[in-house]
């Protein structure tokens, strides 16, 4: 294990080591490739070819012009650029993780690695609602799942749904239909939405520990913290986790009531 770990760290303390492995896992190269690639000088770069031929990992052709990785090279660079991936990840999430419903999210974390992760700040404290608000005014389609129903986001499918810019798929908890449906001007505004042609809303009687919105392709997650407090959102495009957010909906919706204006009451209040 000692072993492996210096390894690790041979290849981990050198920009230049990492670099000039995955190149040449990519494909041959000559020096002069390696050196325009890394900015090393000629005596580094030729240090660095040496340690990786000592350890098998890079091979020349007989030529003697290119190097070109082992298959043990290849191995390496695939698993450190893999754990290189990773950690990158991690750290981009570090500050959300703990608001992440990460029991109920069925897709490999790696899978956010580019997602947009939009914070509150002092100057903009609603710029998580903010982003969603974006996608939302540009979508031809929505689906939502969640234990939560913001005003921003009612007002702005509301409006679109009424002048027919967009079809409307909403699950929603009990509490969250509760909680809108009971405020006089709120309640207004979901009835005049599931009015709307286009627009169909259920209501999910058992617990719904997400908060996904769907609007085309892009897949939004709302994060907040145990007390409600919105902390965070992220929104990303990636295949998977459309796959997995359509998937949760559709499971979702089965599961579901559909209710309309005149059952709108009933339906919340029942116990």
């Amino acid at each position: 294990m000692d072993s492996a770990l210096e390894e690790i760290e041979f290849l981990a303390l050198s920009a230049n080591r990492v670099t000039v492995l995955e190149r040449l896992a990519a494909g041959p190269h000559t020096r002069r490739d390696l050196v325009e690639a890394t900015g090393a000088s000629q005596p580094t770069l030729g240090r660095i070819l040496r340690d990786f031929a000592d350890r098998r990992w890079i091979i020349r052709d007989d030529d003697g012009g290119e190097y070109c990785a082992t298959a043990t090279g290849r191995l390496v660079a695939a698993e450190f650029t893999s754990l290189r991936e990773t950690v990158e990840t991690e750290r981009r999430l570090r500050e959300v993780v703990e608001w992440l419903p990460t029991e109920a999210l069925g897709f490999d974390l790696r899978r956010l690695a580019d997602a947009r992760i939009t914070r509150p700040s002092r100057t903009r404290p609603g710029a998580p609602v903010g982003r969603v608000l974006d996608l939302l005014r540009d979508a031809d389609r929505v689906r939502i799942v969640s234990h939560a129903f913001n005003e921003g986001s009612l007002d702005a499918i509301r409006e679109r749904a009424v002048a027919g810019e967009l079809t409307f798929e909403g699950v929603f908890s009990r509490t969250a239909l509760d909680a809108v449906a009971r405020d006089a001007g709120l309640g207004a505004d979901l009835r005049e939405l599931i009015a709307a042609e286009g627009v169909e809303i259920r209501l999910h009687d058992g617990p719904v520990p997400l908060a996904v919105t769907i609007t085309d392709d892009v897949v939004h997650l709302l994060l907040r913290d145990d007390e409600g407090l919105l902390r965070a959102a992220v929104d990303t495009d990636d295949d998977a986790v459309r796959e997995w957010a359509a998937e949760a909906h559709e499971r979702y919706w089965r599961e579901g009531e559909l209710i309309d204006p005149g059952t709108l009451d009933d339906a919340v209040a029942e116990r």
